[in-house]
């Protein structure tokens, strides 16, 4: 799983799946300008309309350009996204590398955007609960902190095999609370998907 200590990311469905990757791919320069350096794209295991993408950002103002650009607008419409999705941005509060972890990033990822009452607490559980994690297939977990919401996390999940991720979806552990709070609301429903691409964003010549 490839992912970076400050984010930008959403969740997102495209009117027509053919060539979305080459589209994503497209006219990156100006979000390199703006302080992005990596583009990591995930497709969704049974939809190939939805895409959970996350741009990774050298430092907070970076988000700030970001956000306050058209750019990323722009993006989103060449890439034929329907309806502007909303965007979690934040910085990373915790990187768990369990035992079953391996280095290629060839597992399925599973993505939640939700409120939590106390985030501190939250990663106490987690630490806690590793065991149970490890046993459940999870290979990594990333805990992401909103900048504009000190209750708002993304978490970022990696597991070995789509039938331990689906398994964990349906029936999530007690310490994995935030999977709860993932489509209620604003947020947007539990993303399950495989990693699709990774681009690194660079100034054009």
């Amino acid at each position: 799983m490839t992912e970076h200590s400050r984010i930008l990311a959403s969740d997102f469905s495209v009117s027509n799946e053919a060539g979305i990757m080459e589209r994503l791919a497209e006219n990156n320069d100006s979000l390199a300008r703006l302080g992005a350096h990596h583009l990591v794209v995930y497709r969704a295991l049974h939809d190939d309309k939805r895409v959970f993408a996350t741009l990774g950002l050298r430092d907070r103002g970076s988000i700030d350009k970001l956000l306050r650009s058209p750019t990323v607008m722009e993006w989103y419409d060449a890439a034929g996204v329907d309806e502007i999705p909303p965007m979690f941005a934040g910085d990373v509060v915790e990187k768990i590398e369990l035992e079953s972890a391996v280095s290629e990033d060839s597992g399925i990822i599973v993505a939640a955007i939700a409120p939590v009452e106390d985030v501190d607490a939250l990663l106490e559980k987690v630490r806690r609960s590793l065991r149970r994690f490890i046993a459940a297939g999870v290979r990594r977990v990333w805990i992401y902190r909103a900048f504009d919401d000190g209750h708002e996390v993304m978490i970022l999940q990696e597991l070995d095999t789509e039938e331990h991720a689906i398994a964990w979806v349906e029936h999530p552990d007690a310490a994995a609370e935030w999977m709860l709070g993932a489509g209620v609301g604003v947020y947007p429903p539990l993303f399950v998907g495989k990693l699709a691409r990774v681009m690194e964003l660079q100034l054009a010549g």
